[in-house]
């Protein structure tokens, strides 16, 4: 589970149910219609996974200096893993990558583009098939677009954590509330419908009315996940930034004006005061040292 794209779709199209197998239902049924390869090979696309790698190879880095390990000996858990962008590119590097991912569509297209991947379906919140403490990397990309309320948040990084080995980095992904309120209420002129039908708190937070599908986040929601959990952050950063705004005019770009996007994209990405409004956020944790 990893798209996060059109804004558009937040609230439209979708049938609303209540219990947490409907939801499955509709998940399985959006994912297979969106093309998530398609997303990330898009300009905007390309800057959020261009970011993400970075930061990735950066704490991989990390790892390998700080323990001795080789690639080969290098374990990396993506959950949530979609149809394997990323576990597919780090296995190709020669890291020892596992996949959990919910939606057999984008399951079978993992297994299908890469035999590399030890990929298995399942869910964030429930993870017993890993041993604890077994993993050096674990991501969580998708599963926190999609999870409802604080409680299943906090479910999922629970269990991201509990098989993440005590030195390990988790980097988890967010879908952050502004951008979700710039674009589809006013960009797109949805204001009235979303004030009206209490899609908007009045401090303009999206709610989940009349939305089973995605879960916006503000920076204080990811820090009280975090405490709650006791993780510990390294750092957060901007994984598009303005990239999800700008999408025609990045795509007016010729190469080298967009590979100068990247690079202003790269050199602020770590900015506090842009952070809220980026498309999509990428915190990068450790277990805290107070446990």
């Amino acid at each position: 589970m990893r798209a996060g794209g059109m804004t558009a779709i937040l609230y439209v199209g979708i049938e609303r149910r209540s219990d947490k197998k409907k939801l499955m239902t509709t998940l399985e049924e959006y994912y297979n219609k969106f093309n998530e390869d398609k997303r990330l090979d898009s300009r905007h696309g390309r800057v959020e996974f261009q970011t993400s790698m970075h930061y990735i190879h950066k704490y991989l880095d990390q790892i390998a200096e700080e323990t001795g390990k080789n690639r080969r000996e290098i374990r990396i858990l993506d959950i949530g893993a979609g149809t394997g962008r990323y576990s597919i590119a780090l296995a190709e590097e020669g890291y020892d990558v596992t996949a959990v991912e919910f939606v057999k569509h984008n399951l079978g297209r993992l297994k299908q583009k890469c035999s590399l991947v030890k990929a298995y379906q399942g869910n964030a919140l429930k993870l017993k098939r890993f041993e604890p403490e077994s993993f050096d990397l674990v991501l969580l990309f998708g599963p926190m677009y999609h999870l409802k309320g604080e409680g299943e948040k906090l479910q999922a990084l629970l269990e991201a954590k509990r098989v993440l080995k005590p030195d390990g980095v988790l980097l988890v992904a967010y879908i952050m509330n502004e951008f979700s309120v710039l674009t589809y209420a006013f960009k797109e002129r949805h204001i009235r419908e979303a004030v009206q039908e209490g899609m908007l708190d009045e401090t303009f937070h999206c709610t989940e009315k009349g939305n089973e599908l995605y879960s916006m986040v503000r920076l204080e929601d990811i820090a009280e996940l975090n405490w709650q959990a006791g993780m510990e952050r390294i750092q957060i950063i901007a994984a598009d930034g303005a990239a999800n705004y700008m999408r025609p005019f990045l795509n007016a770009l010729d190469e080298d004006e967009f590979e100068q996007f990247i690079t202003y994209h790269m050199a602020t990405c770590e900015r506090m005061d842009l952070m809220g409004a980026s498309g999509h956020t990428v915190d990068i944790l450790r277990k805290s040292r107070e446990e």
